[in-house]
């Protein structure tokens, strides 16, 4: 971190730089588990969520590189050794045993959910401190809030459908 940027940071860079590696972390676990939840995917509008998991994916991809940025700049190490994900995140990883849509979307709202209480914790953390990761800890919150939307109007359409068929059949 430039010297000037140390000198105004009001806070304890080496607790940021720990929680900035567990959400790098969680970002490389998001990617995986959007990506390979949407080549696994099956059932209704499967051919309408996968192109959605696929563009999640590569946001959280985008994530994690302004993460690792962020920890390099603050004189950091960035997590070097993929086994290390599990033991740094705080976000579970859940395998996508059942394929079926809606099981992979809740999987999905509950990594959302985490990466949300992540990202206002870095946000509170940095709040008047560290602007600069103030700033991309907010556009990082703003995009998992907007993806937090997205999976629950895919859970709510699915549920939709499954009551008009469920009409169709009385």
């Amino acid at each position: 971190m430039g010297k000037k940027a140390v000198a105004i940071a009001n806070l304890d860079v080496e607790q940021l730089i720990q929680m900035l590696n567990e959400a790098l972390a969680e970002e490389w676990l998001a990617y995986y588990q959007y990506w390979i939840g949407a080549r696994l995917l099956e059932g209704p509008m499967r051919s309408e969520i996968e192109p959605e998991l696929l563009l999640h994916a590569t946001e959280e991809l985008g994530h994690a590189v302004l993460v690792v940025d962020r920890i390099i700049q603050l004189g950091g190490t960035p997590i070097l050794n993929p086994n290390k994900w599990i033991e740094y995140a705080k976000c579970a990883y859940e395998e996508p045993i059942d394929p079926y849509v809606e099981e992979i979307l809740k999987q999905n709202l509950e990594g959302e959910r985490c990466a949300i209480q992540r990202y206002q914790d870095i946000t509170a953390f940095t709040e008047g401190k560290d602007y600069a990761t103030n700033q991309m800890a907010k556009t990082i919150l703003n995009d998992e809030i907007e993806h937090e939307h997205d999976i629950e109007d895919f859970l709510v359409d699915l549920n939709r459908l499954r009551e008009d068929i469920k009409k169709i059949r009385l």
